[in-house]
């Protein structure tokens, strides 16, 4: 996967949570987690990857905050509209 796409899970019609995959490899896994605060958390590979961001509460992050934790990784910023599920929630 090339392209960063997000996922968002619902539970009776409310948000749950939110995954927003990064590009990875083929066969690429999840080694470890690292928490950046109350509310997000990176997915690494085991050589330190990021390969996608956990949004445990998707009412509490901004573009803005989700695109300054991208930048931190060394990543692209993704567009306000791919994130349009996130203010909705």
């Amino acid at each position: 996967m090339s392209q960063p796409y997000l996922e968002v899970t619902y539970r009776k019609g409310r948000p749950l949570a939110a995954y927003l995959y990064l590009p990875r490899q083929p066969g690429d896994t999840v080694a470890h987690s690292e928490p950046i605060d109350d509310v997000l958390v990176v997915d690494r590979t085991a050589d330190g990857r990021p390969i996608g961001v956990e949004i445990l509460d998707p009412k509490a992050v901004t573009v803005e905050r989700l695109n300054d934790l991208l930048r931190g990784l060394q990543l692209a910023e993704i567009e306000r509209a791919e994130l349009a599920p996130l203010q909705v929630a």
